[in-house]
This record gives C-alpha cells, sequence and structure tokens, in this order.
C-alpha cells in the first residue's frame, strides 16, 4: 500500500470546508436553505451561536472523508485530477446522494434542501477527487 500524502488530504480538507462556507453563505445558497427548512429567526440565532462546534466536527469530518478518500483512490489506480473527481462523483452518487436522499424524505424535508445539500455534497467530493488523484 501506498503512503499517503498528508498535505493533500489537509489541502482537500481544508478546500471542501472552505466551499462550505461559501455555499452556505448569503452569496449563494443560505437565504434558500434556511426558506427550505422553514427556519425562524430565532432559530438562525441559535444555529449561529452552535456554529463553532459545528464548524470544528464538520472540519474534522472532512479530514476523515478525504483521509478515506485518498484510500479509496490509491485502490482504485486513480492518480491524476480527472480519474480523481470521475471516481469521486461516482462514490457521491452511490453513496451521498442515495443516502441524503432517503435521510430526506424519512425526515419530512423540504426537497430543495436535499438539493443543496447534496449539490454542495458532489462539489466538495469532486474536488477533494481531484485534489486527492492529482497528488497520488
Amino acid at each position: 500500500m501506498q503512503e499517503h500524502n498528508i498535505f493533500a488530504i489537509l489541502v482537500a480538507a481544508v478546500i471542501a470546508f472552505m466551499l462550505g462556507g461559501l455555499w452556505y453563505s448569503p452569496l449563494l445558497f443560505a437565504k434558500q436553505w434556511i426558506a427550505a427548512h422553514g427556519f425562524t429567526d430565532g432559530q438562525v440565532a441559535a444555529l449561529k451561536t452552535g456554529a463553532p462546534k459545528a464548524y470544528g466536527i464538520s472540519f474534522v469530518a472532512m479530514i476523515v472523508m478525504a483521509s478515506v478518500l485518498s484510500i479509496v483512490l490509491n485502490h482504485l489506480g486513480a492518480h491524476d485530477w480527472r480519474s480523481g473527481a470521475l471516481w469521486a462523483a461516482h462514490i457521491w452518487l452511490g453513496f451521498a446522494a442515495t443516502i441524503g436522499l432517503m435521510a430526506n424524505l424519512y425526515s419530512g424535508k423540504k426537497f430543495a434542501v436535499f438539493l443543496i445539500d447534496t449539490g454542495y455534497q458532489l462539489l466538495y467530493l469532486v474536488v477533494m477527487g481531484a485534489i486527492l488523484g492529482s497528488w497520488h
């Protein structure tokens, strides 16, 4: 088994995390995401209060995800950005999109929540795959 590029894993995690900051910002989908959830101003304020903890946990999750994606891409022989991105898109379709869709259906959330969240997941997985594939 090849050694894994810790720097590439960290870069992939940081970029994916930063993309989330942009994706869920007022520049892109914050208003639509809040509206789709039906959050009140009080609920939004509570979310903001808990944000530092959520950000920390999310960043650790991104590192774990990038680490596992690196292992998978290595085993699949994805050694360039294109193959890394393509395999990551397949992983998104087979796992993230399907699990997210089922969770959305059973939680009673609006479909718009699923579209916004899964769009972000597709974006960051493809970007992670491209980064990790190019550095394998």
